[in-house]
């Protein structure tokens, strides 16, 4: 029985044409190695001539191209059927299509995505209130990465359904500072004084030009709108810089910042409550001539 089982197996092994498999093999080797070297040309060719969103795919659609090309080459060298392959990868098509829907969508709104183009490698952009930097364009998804590096991957599907905000696509950005100044100010004075800060300003375009606009009166406050130009590079810090110097321009040109204020009334008609703040060591004394003058009990409101 032994030597039987022996005798089978050797036959197998005996009927299997090593040479047409030795050179399927060879033959996939050789498309690894020329789908690399390939995609490697096709980025380096790119690289002066596309953006780099668009040398990825093309890199990855080359080199996937040439190797399920060899791919089908070295299995009909193996001595497979292509009638049974072709039919067998139908079958195999469908079944996937069924079981794998979400995958087929994101597919194909990665196509969309690549003939759109809304955004490339390297720009900034927000999704649904997640803003990161593109480090990845895939087939299913998009990769981002955050200002506090976190690594986010949001479906190709995502992308086509959300509104998606390109925040670095053109070179110049536009900052918009609200500022509260005090009723009783100068409304131009203060114009001129943060037109001159822009100016002074390094970082600030002049064009287009900044400019300043009244947006509307506050419980405490005029409210004015201060528009400035910067590079897409210079946005945090030209927003940080402008700060501290509104800040400082104001105090030093004694320029009220208002805050919210509250009275306190006993009627319509009625003058507002007076409050006098004391110390503890003076309210026994002054107690004491409120009663003296008065005769009868002081009304003070005591504060410590």
């Amino acid at each position: 029985m032994s030597e039987q089982s022996g005798l089978s197996v050797l036959g197998v092994f005996s009927g299997i044409q090593w040479e047409h498999w030795f050179s399927a093999i060879v033959l996939l080797l050789a498309g690894v190695v020329l789908a690399s070297m390939s995609a490697r040309w096709i980025n380096h060719l790119m690289h002066k001539r596309a953006s780099r969103h668009h040398a990825v795919l093309v890199r990855r659609l080359v080199f996937y191209a040439i190797l399920v090309f060899f791919g089908i080459a070295a299995m009909y060298e193996a001595g497979f059927s292509m009638d049974v392959m072709l039919g067998a990868a139908g079958i195999l098509t469908v079944a996937i299509g069924f079981a794998s829907q979400t995958s087929a969508s994101n597919m194909i709104s990665g196509l969309f995505l690549l003939v759109e183009s809304p955004f490339r490698i390297g720009e900034y952009i927000e999704v649904d209130g997640t803003l990161g930097e593109v480090v990845g364009v895939d087939v299913l998804s998009v990769k981002l990465r955050t200002p506090d590096n976190l690594y986010i991957r949001i479906p190709n599907e995502t992308l086509i359904k959300t509104l998606v905000v390109n925040r670095s696509r053109f070179p110049i950005r536009r900052l918009d500072l609200s500022i509260r100044i005090a009723f009783a100010e100068d409304i131009e004075r203060v114009e001129q004084l943060l037109m001159a800060l822009a100016a002074k300003s390094p970082g600030t375009l002049e064009e287009p030009e900044p400019f300043v606009l009244v947006t509307g009166f506050g419980p405490s406050s005029v409210d004015l709108q201060f528009s400035f130009w910067v590079t897409k590079d210079n946005v945090r810090e030209g927003h940080s810089d402008m700060m501290v110097a509104v800040k400082r321009m104001l105090d030093r040109e004694g320029i009220e910042i208002p805050f919210p204020h509250t009275s306190i009334y006993a009627g319509s008609h009625s003058e507002p409550f007076r409050i006098e703040l004391v110390t503890p060591q003076h309210n026994k004394e002054e107690e004491q001539d409120d009663v003296n003058a008065n005769g009868g009990a002081a009304h003070r409101v005591v504060g410590h």
